[in-house]
């Protein structure tokens, strides 16, 4: 291909191919709504209401675990996680730094205490090597993310928290789907969160979902965090928990409304992520040659999905920083981002001993247990972040025009550098 000017310096924009819509529902779901709203029955309090019965035990069946609890959003699941399990006051979970803040405010909102450990650099996921010397006599759980649908190595977690007598809650948000060692993700925890928000793979409107393979766990989330009205479900153990309920509850019960949704919705998912998939498959054959950016590579038998896609920025090859890379795309068109901003372990509102801002929840947990996230080093998590670059990835239709376009965005900018790097010395003059 030979380079044309670049659109950041004058030239013709490529832009960028267009994305299928997602979340795309199906005339079945609009009318299964309708009928639910005509018929007034917006409000679902167990599985006694058809469509939270038939959208839990679905989900269920699809992710291969026998309890499923809606909720309200993805940070509500892994919070029932968090309640279900008995992780509280002082406990301390293993957590990672480079993830959606509710990977970890679900544990500081039980009273716990996140213990961050390093990431692998390429993919940003949870280093298994890293957990050991971070558990100690108050460690209760680890909580892995598998972020941009990227499946964490669940063997090596699992069999250290077997080892090690802990719980393992998977934060599965990006992941609906996820394969690792052959297997879904959210079938190797003790519990599972999921969200389902309209931007998620298994998108709604706003909600998520808990997955446990133990009952019991099932039910003290329920009794905790949902309407008291769970206790009328068929199998509540009144023997064990009928003394304890109360409306003392979080409220993270799950509208019939956007049950419909999921109830639909995951029916096609299977399909729509083989399509992201296989754009992904076309779109890497298309960069062939491309040394700007490098894509993580996964071991046999894991297969992610792709709620984004994410790649590394190869700034010694480039010759220009990661942010003259990003204007460089963005004026051809293309939206390349950087997700996470800064490791967690930063973020200025866990810094108990000099937070000044509005009163948070858990500065008196953190104090108590004398934790500093000051003294925290995670140079694999800084190293991901320095290199990381996203895109949004609802291809879902594969299409080689539209990846072949999308590609070469990205040769277009690598055959430019040595006018990027006269752009990028420019601005810094002027």
């Amino acid at each position: 291909m030979s380079a044309s000017q670049l659109a950041l310096l004058g030239g013709e924009t490529i832009g960028a191919p267009p994305a299928d819509r997602h979340p795309n529902f199906r005339e079945e779901t609009y009318d299964r709504v309708l009928e639910i709203m005509r018929a007034g029955g917006t409000v679902g309090l167990n599985k006694t209401t058809p469509i939270i019965g038939e959208a839990e035990r679905a989900i269920a069946e699809w992710q291969g675990v026998p309890h499923c609890l809606l909720a309200s959003s993805g940070h509500a699941a892994l919070h029932d996680c968090v309640i279900g399990l008995e992780v509280s006051w002082g406990d301390e979970v293993i957590a990672t730094p480079f993830t959606w803040g509710a990977s970890v405010s679900c544990i500081l909102h039980n009273n716990a205490i996140p213990v961050f450990v390093d990431v692998c650099p390429e993919t940003g996921l949870m280093d298994p090597a890293q957990i050991e010397a971070a558990i100690t006599p108050r460690t209760k759980a680890i909580l892995p993310v598998h972020i941009f649908g990227q499946a964490a190595n669940m063997t090596a977690i699992r069999e250290i928290a077997d080892r090690n007598g802990l719980v393992v809650i998977e934060d599965g948000s990006q992941a609906h789907g996820s394969i690792h060692a052959g297997r879904k993700v959210g079938t190797f925890g003790d519990a599972a969160g999921f969200s389902c928000m309209g931007g998620k793979l298994l998108a709604s409107a706003e909600a998520g979902y808990m997955v446990t393979p133990h009952e019991d766990v099932y039910w003290k989330a329920s009794l905790c965090a949902q309407h008291m009205g769970r206790s009328s479900e068929p199998g509540f153990p009144h023997e064990r928990f009928g003394g304890y309920v109360d409306s003392l509850v979080y409220t993270y019960r799950l509208s019939p409304l956007i049950a419909v949704m999921l109830a639909e919705q995951v029916k096609k998912i299977d399909a729509e992520n083989a399509g992201r998939r296989e754009s992904v498959r076309l779109f890497r054959q298309r960069m062939a040659g491309v040394r700007i950016v490098r894509f993580p590579e996964y071991p046999e038998g894991d297969d992610p999905v792709y709620h984004m896609l994410t790649m590394n920025f190869d700034a010694g090859f480039a010759g220009v920083s990661k942010q003259t890379f990003f204007s460089a795309m963005q004026a051809e068109g293309i939206g390349c981002f950087q997700y996470i901003p800064s490791p967690i372990t930063t973020w200025r509102r866990l810094h108990w001993q000099t937070y000044d801002g509005p009163k948070v929840m858990w500065a008196e947990p953190l104090r108590q247990s004398g934790i500093d996230y000051r003294e925290v080093r995670v140079p694999n998590c800084e190293r991901k972040i320095a290199q990381s670059v996203e895109m949004g990835w609802n291809y879902i239709e594969p299409s080689e025009e539209k990846m072949a376009r999308l590609a070469s965005a990205f040769a277009k900018v690598e055959e430019n550098l040595p006018a990027l790097r006269e752009w990028e010395a420019e601005q810094a003059r002027s």
